[in-house]
């Protein structure tokens, strides 16, 4: 393969709604690595297919540790990663923390929430019914959910809720917010959880069955984490829990409600629930395609046919390669019916989403019970109207006004 002088920036323009940008289609086919420059710190590869993506998630030799604190690095984010997270750790370290918080994410675990979730949306509902339409279906259900069911495992007071969820958008912000104003959400949820920490150590039957409580005593008792990486931790469950669920509940229903006979074709076929919730995680561009977390390359290696060096920083993304023709048939076409589809929207290798089964349960929970709660759902507003969040990592309608 010959690789292309051009340098692109990237992302390559303004996201428009939830479309993905057909440039990555061009790349895909003639370029599966590309030379991108990235909004801070520099150039780097962009990977497009599907089979290139998953090697690049999957070998230790691309190393997120390697980005941490590095202002030279190329990423999207103005600060660069952090120490002490799960998102900017290789093995062993990663493995370390992740096995303390792994039980609570099991599929037999999460599958024993769903009747919590179930009962969750069913108030949701009943609250949106109530309001009457039009109605806001971020606001009343596609947050509250996700929201919920994070700190209910966490052990985080309903009262306290909003005080993360006001952070949210700037952690995931790339021009939303300032640096400084990412910075200062930052330490005010540091200091909280600081705060809840401190409850735990003092009231250690107070959350004997939470999330926070465990690793907690996993601090304190084993000394298999240190007190940053027991903050970070819970910062990023709190986050990572509720931000893209959320997205992708009013995703789900804003693609559903725009595409001509899909909300009426599983309205008819509920059975086709899960699947279609597992195609439209393949379908749906929730944001920046896995390109946010940079890999650096730790030795000279071979990619679609080009040595990357030792040092160069490799990003993939994901969204490309759910779209990839090789893999999947129609590709670029939403079916609901789809049999095989071995998606990668939760990544793939050890940073593999944590959180992917609880995901699946609630935008199945959500999506089931609008279909038979409003089976009659449509858009309140023109399409052209629906406001969608900008600057941030993840893509969404800010709200999503409906009638039924």
């Amino acid at each position: 393969m010959s690789v292309d002088s051009e340098v692109r920036n990237y992302p390559f323009g303004i996201p428009v709604r939830l479309e993905i940008d057909p440039l990555l289609t061009t790349l895909r086919r003639e370029e599966p690595l590309a030379r991108v420059r990235m909004p801070y710190g520099g150039e780097g590869w962009l990977v497009t297919r599907y089979e290139d993506v998953r090697f690049v998630l999957a070998d230790p030799r691309f190393s997120r540790a390697a980005t941490v604190g590095r202002e030279d690095m190329p990423r999207m984010m103005a600060a660069p990663g952090r120490p002490n997270t799960l998102l900017s750790m290789d093995a062993p370290h990663h493995t370390r923390l992740r096995k303390l918080v792994a039980k609570a994410f099991t599929s037999r675990r999460v599958e024993q929430l769903r009747p919590r979730a179930q009962r969750i949306v069913d108030d949701c509902l009943d609250e949106l019914e109530k309001l009457g339409a039009p109605a806001d279906l971020v606001a009343n259900l596609a947050m509250p959910l996700p929201v919920t069911i994070i700190c209910e495992m966490l052990g985080v007071p309903p009262s306290d809720q909003h005080r993360f969820r006001d952070f949210s958008d700037a952690a995931v912000s790339t021009t939303a917010y300032t640096v400084e104003e990412v910075a200062a959400a930052r330490v005010g949820l540091e200091t909280y959880l600081a705060e809840v920490v401190a409850e735990r150590r003092a009231d250690p039957t107070g959350g004997a069955d939470d999330l926070l409580g465990a690793l907690v005593a996993a601090r304190d008792n084993d000394d298999r984490l240190t007190e940053a990486e027991l903050v970070q931790l819970g910062i990023t469950l709190l986050i990572a829990g509720h931000e893209t669920t959320a997205s992708q509940i009013s995703n789900f229903t804003y693609t559903l409600l725009t595409m001509p006979g899909q909300w009426e074709l599983l309205r008819d076929n509920p059975d086709l629930v899960p699947g279609a919730v597992e195609e439209l995680l393949r379908f749906v561009q929730l944001g920046s395609g896995g390109a946010a977390f940079g890999r650096v390359a730790t030795e000279d290696l071979e990619l679609c046919g080009v040595t990357v060096r030792a040092g160069e920083t490799v990003f993939v993304n994901t969204q490309s390669a759910n779209r990839d023709e090789s893999i999947f048939d129609t590709a670029g076409e939403l079916d609901l019916a789809r049999g095989h589809n071995p998606h990668i929207a939760f990544g793939h290798g050890v940073h593999h989403c944590l959180g992917a089964q609880l995901a699946r349960v609630e935008l199945q929970v959500a999506l089931a019970s609008m279909l038979r709660r409003f089976p009659k759902l449509t858009l309140a507003v023109p399409v052209e109207e629906v406001p969608f969040k900008t600057g941030l990592l993840v893509r969404g309608p800010r709200s999503l006004p409906v009638s039924w």
